[in-house]
């Protein structure tokens, strides 16, 4: 397979923005990595996203939009057009020259264990705007036949990690509003969430200072961490559970903080995603000798930190000390993922979804 031009899209659960990336591939290998977008959501975008986030809880149809979630996903749709027509735009690029737009959407439930997970964003309305084919609904296929539907960037990181040459087992470790890890051993592809990523954090410092986020993760860094709430929340059962694992952004939505201050409570619950992380180490084969973040976590020093003071002796560092974009590796993978999509080539695995045999997935619209 000769490689093409693909970009590929990423909104995550941390509810920021949309990512852009451009890379060329034949869905195996990495001819080329482009140039990468980001286009944030508004204040008002972001609202919306939270309330579909709500709404979307009593879901039993995973093609229903009740309420505001279908403009939720009109909005969706919108931003992610928006995000590539400036990302051409700005490098100068036609959209003759994309053979493919690889289209996550947001994820507004996701509940493997029903078989129901929800991506919002209207793939047929993109492809016909953008005058490029898109390949949508990623997890759709993988969860309808009894796994996880998540992680589904494994076979990326894989490639990622080939090109390093450095000793193995190396743990990938994506820190967005879920965590997630792909451990890759010379012939051994594993992968899991984690636990909670950013959303906890990022639910806090709203809730009680209307701010987006803990920015570099300052506020985190002048708190004192509540150890007994840390072994409290690591009795759930989720953390007992062996690879493949998932979460849907609200699992933990309903964890309870002791009263603390704002920096104890971003410190603790930033402590709660390093430990989480720690955790899935007991369940893997081997200890990985190192560990390369990458997503919104690797941008918050205090997490970085943490992480690294519960993985020792393994090494941690972020995607962009390796050469990688800690920022755009997921919707690189994903413009990887909708190539693998056209050629029918596997996105999930036994091992990363708990599938019963390798699947590829998604959807493939034209304009």
């Amino acid at each position: 397979m000769s490689s093409v031009a693909a970009i590929g899209l990423m909104s995550g659960t941390s509810l920021d923005g949309v990512d852009v990336a451009l890379i060329e591939t034949d869905g195996d290998t990495i001819g080329r990595f482009g140039p990468t977008g980001y286009r944030p959501y508004a204040d008002a975008e972001r609202a919306m996203l939270r309330g579909a986030l709500a709404a979307a809880v009593g879901l039993a149809d995973r093609t229903a939009r009740p309420g505001v979630l279908r403009a939720a996903e009109a909005c969706v749709t919108t931003a992610h057009a928006e995000a590539v027509e400036s990302f051409l735009e700005a490098n100068g690029i036609s959209a003759d020259a994309i053979a493919v737009v690889g289209f996550h959407g947001q994820t507004v439930l996701h509940r493997p264990e029903t078989r129901l997970t929800v991506q919002i964003g209207d793939g047929q309305a993109l492809a016909a705007r953008l005058g490029v084919p898109v390949v949508f609904d990623f997890r759709a296929a993988d969860v309808a036949a009894g796994g996880q539907g998540a992680p589904l960037v494994p076979v990326f990181h894989r490639t990622l990690v080939e090109t390093l040459h450095r000793p193995l087992p190396v743990a990938v470790l994506n820190v967005g509003g879920v965590a997630n890890v792909t451990y890759v051993d010379a012939d051994t592809l594993i992968a899991c969430d984690t636990g909670p990523g950013n959303a906890l954090i990022d639910d806090f410092i709203h809730a009680r200072t209307g701010e987006a986020r803990d920015s570099d993760g300052r506020t985190a860094a002048r708190g004192t961490v509540d150890g007994a709430f840390i072994a409290r929340s690591l009795a759930h059962p989720f953390f007992a559970l062996a690879p493949p694992k998932s979460l849907d952004r609200n699992d933990f939505a309903g964890v309870a903080l002791p009263d603390l201050s704002v920096a104890d409570g971003a410190a603790t619950l930033t402590a709660l995603t390093a430990a989480a992380v720690a955790a899935v180490v007991a369940h893997l084969p081997h200890r990985p000798r190192s560990w390369i973040v990458a997503g919104g976590g690797a941008r918050n020093p205090t997490l970085m930190r943490m992480l690294a003071a519960r993985l020792a002796p393994a090494t941690v560092e972020s995607a962009d000390a390796v050469g990688w974009s800690a920022d755009a590796i997921e919707a690189q993978a994903f413009g990887v993922l909708a190539v693998r999509a056209l050629h029918g080539a596997p996105l999930t695995f036994p091992t990363t979804t708990g599938v019963a045999r390798p699947m590829t997935g998604g959807v493939i619209v034209r304009p």
